[in-house]
């Protein structure tokens, strides 16, 4: 039975009926073939490749796919004589981090993240984006699947075409590789957010500053995600480190146990980073009440230096011919001066409170 995916999981689909199929070709970002810890000369398709390496009876194929639809992952889980349910997962996006076993296949899910910057024009905008690697490691092939405009892993490959050593250890290695590149990314991403934190702690605690509480709840809004990424690693990387002993050779899994570290490192930065900017938020908060504290004592003391010349002029601004003072010659300028010192005295009492 397939699986299902979980709400808020996007699949991409089969394309309609009477519309041409794209290739796996175009899917296909890079294939080599892999014996003794060197690269075969020379281009290989997908299918030509695992050919090769059936045909010598050593080595192993390495494919990268970059968002292949159904048709496509069809046609690589054909050749390669993968099963099903990884076929259903590696067309959802939004999965969990997770590791499974399918007879002699191993499937690992990543979450990759990009940090994009701190646009505080748009507090919509994300400051990091999340793609997903799935590694689907086999006793003769190396398949990964990247979604996402990020995570290119062309680096990971050409670091480990200059180690023969390593790739002599077989497909697992990839493995490896993989989930350390993706895990050292996360932590390159959580250093340049603490960056961010420490600027937004700084203007929540200066004193004279408007505090952004926009700009928190961004950063809030992808620490979340960033957690929901991490956090799950955690749970299959250890049984990378101690499981599957029959598909991962001893030193493969000790270096799974180095990236476990750096993973659990990250993951306590980050629960860190959430604690901290739940803290932001609640002074914040707090600074916004007081602000607008103040902005209401300087409306009151405004108001009240109105209110009195106000009255004055209000009452002998009535139309009464036996008002007292109405006809004495200096009466104009003795109620101006009364205003003014009014005002003034006014002023220096709500300057003295500091109300204004």
């Amino acid at each position: 039975m397939p699986s299902l995916p979980r709400p808020g999981a996007t699949r991409r689909e089969v394309p309609e009926v009477g519309v041409p199929r794209v290739p796996v070709a175009r899917a296909v970002v890079d294939c080599g073939v892999y014996v003794d810890g060197e690269r075969l000369p020379g281009r290989f398709g997908y299918v030509e490749a695992i050919e090769e390496v059936r045909r010598r009876g050593e080595g192993y194929v390495w494919v990268g796919l970059l968002d292949p639809d159904q048709h496509q992952m069809d046609e690589v889980a054909r050749v390669f004589g993968l099963h099903p349910l990884t076929v259903e997962d590696t067309l959802v996006t939004h999965n969990r981090p997770k590791v499974d076993r399918f007879d002699d296949t191993l499937f690992l899910i990543l979450k990759t993240v990009n940090y994009v910057g701190h646009d505080r024009t748009d507090p919509m905008a994300r400051i990091v984006e999340t793609g997903e690697v799935m590694v689907l490691v086999g006793p003769d092939h190396v398949i990964t699947v990247r979604h996402g405009d990020h995570g290119s892993l062309r680096r990971v490959r050409r670091n480990l075409e200059g180690n023969p050593d390593l790739l002599k250890l077989g497909p697992s290695a990839v493995m490896h590789a993989v989930a350390d590149h993706v895990v050292d990314t996360y932590v390159a991403v959580s250093d340049l957010l603490e960056d961010d934190i420490d600027h937004v702690e700084e203007e929540v605690f200066r004193a004279r500053s408007r505090t952004k509480v926009d700009e928190i709840y961004q950063l809030k809004r992808d620490i979340v995600e960033l957690r929901r990424g991490i956090h799950p690693l955690s749970h299959a990387l250890r049984r990378l480190t101690c499981d599957f002993t029959d598909l991962i050779p001893g030193e493969i899994q000790r270096y799974f146990s180095d990236v476990l570290d750096h993973q659990a490192m990250v993951a306590d930065h980050v629960e860190t980073y959430n604690d901290v900017l739940s803290s932001l938020i609640d002074a914040a908060v707090a600074k916004i009440g007081m602000q607008q504290n103040e902005d209401m004592r300087k409306m009151s003391a405004i108001i009240g230096l109105v209110a009195v010349p106000t009255m004055i002029a209000g009452i002998y601004g009535m139309n009464f011919d036996n008002m007292p003072e109405l006809h004495w010659h200096y009466g104009y300028f003795i109620v101006l001066a009364v205003m003014a010192v009014a005002c003034v005295g006014l002023f220096a009492l709500f300057r003295k409170i500091k109300w204004l």
